[in-house]
């Protein structure tokens, strides 16, 4: 494998919104076949086609001359040496609203594109489906996730350590989240868990729970 490049791509992502615009340092830190390392806000990341920041910058392919980027739902080109300004808009805060239901914070939303419902749960760690659930939202659990015992209300049982590529709630979306796959047919609806709620605000009001996204 060749040595990691020395020249350097600097791509200013300038965050306009009704607060002040706010500098995204990102770096082209070295480019190589379905690989692209960068340093977003003084963190390395290193990413294969498919994979996102936390920041919700995607890699859609890469050579050892060139990547293609996915930001703000825009896809461009950066090759080494080049000095770009990007301009990358956002809300001011994005946010989710559930409503209760049943005594449930009852909600829909979508877990790699493909819709689901879901009970906001503080008390599951993780986002948590049954395996049926996990088949139609086409996680091949058995072979990407690593075994592990939960506890149940029934006692312990056997489950599936797996990374979800996107979820979405509202206008919310986070990358790379954990998740639970049960074995057998519970739970019935899946739980929205701490991995995805503990990167949230939330504030009860009422019988509305919303959820606003930390910047």
């Amino acid at each position: 494998m060749s040595s990691l490049p020395r020249q350097l791509v600097l791509i200013v992502l300038m965050l306009a919104g009704s607060r002040a615009a706010h500098a995204l340092d990102l770096q082209i830190q070295g480019l190589f076949r379905d690989r692209v390392i960068l340093e977003v806000e003084g963190t390395q990341y290193t990413l294969r086609p498919g994979e996102a920041t936390p920041q919700g910058i995607k890699l859609i392919r890469a050579d050892s001359d060139k990547a293609v980027l996915e930001i703000d739902g825009r896809r461009e080109t950066y090759e080494l040496g080049n000095q770009i300004s990007t301009d990358y808009s956002r809300p001011e805060m994005a946010e989710a609203v559930i409503y209760r239901q049943r005594g449930m914070y009852l909600g829909s939303g979508s877990i790699n594109g493909y819709s689901i419902r879901f009970i906001a749960d503080t008390g599951a760690s993780a986002i948590s489906m049954n395996e049926a659930q996990a088949r139609r939202l086409g996680i091949d659990f058995r072979v990407v996730g690593d075994p592990t015992r939960v506890s149940t209300a029934n006692g312990l049982a056997r489950a599936y350590k797996v990374k979800l590529d996107r979820v979405k709630v509202g206008n919310i979306q986070l990358h790379n989240v954990t998740g639970l796959v049960h074995e057998g047919n519970s739970p019935r609806i899946i739980l929205l868990g701490m991995s995805f709620l503990g990167q949230l605000e939330m504030q009860r009001d009422g019988e509305r729970l919303v959820l606003k996204k930390k910047w």
